[in-house]
């Protein structure tokens, strides 16, 4: 499996990033554009529940251009990196059908939207959430790239949050429960309407 390193930078206006993106010379490779997504886990959720002290999901998204499938695993052995198998698919629809086929169940849909940045050897994502302001994203193959880039574009290091974006959720509503995740959602979109129960979370 590909290992990663990503880190994120919370609240950080995306023009403000664009404009520091092109001072450092990197090149937008895909413009703002919405993108939905569906988590899926066995019935039991024994995926995202973890295995053996570790979590893992399995994704299928549409991302403007392209479908593609994920399997993502963050290890237990405290290291902050993530490993994932990904492989793209004619149909988000028909990938969905098949993981219900063998089995599997869709949890939780979701839309987000994504502007990607390469900067060398690392990717910079400006990503939008619904209820959260916007943050970055930097990934890269290790963590002195991932530094480095963050160095280069101005950013803080000491201030990254290290996580998937439901950590980024658990930072603007702290009083989330240690059960209670975004996923529990069934359809995460921008035109939807905030639960109760997150928006008393703050």
């Amino acid at each position: 499996m590909q290992q990663e390193i990503e880190v994120k930078f919370l609240d950080v206006p995306h023009d403000e990033a664009r404009e520091r993106l092109k001072r450092a010379g990197a090149v937008c490779r895909q413009p703002m554009r919405l993108m939905r997504r569906a988590i899926i886990d066995y019935p039991d959720h024994r995926l995202k529940s973890g295995l053996r002290g570790a979590w893992s999901s399995v994704r299928v998204r549409d991302e403007g251009n392209r479908v593609t499938c994920t399997y993502k695993h963050v290890a237990s052995d405290g290291k902050d990196s993530m490993h994932e198998i990904e492989f793209t698919v004619s149909s988000y629809e028909s990938a969905i059908a098949f993981f219900k086929a063998i089995g599997l169940d869709v949890y939780t849909e979701q839309e987000t939207k994504r502007e990607t940045w390469d900067l060398d050897d690392v990717e910079i994502e400006l990503d939008e959430w619904p209820w959260i302001p916007p943050y970055i994203e930097i990934e890269g193959p290790s963590e002195e790239s991932v530094r480095q880039a963050a160095e280069t574009l101005g950013y803080d290091f000491s201030k990254i949050l290290r996580g998937s974006s439901y950590t980024a959720y658990r930072t603007y509503y702290p009083k989330m429960r240690p059960e209670e995740t975004v996923d529990s959602i069934k359809h995460l979109t921008f035109d939807g309407e905030r639960p109760q129960w997150l928006a008393e979370r703050q």
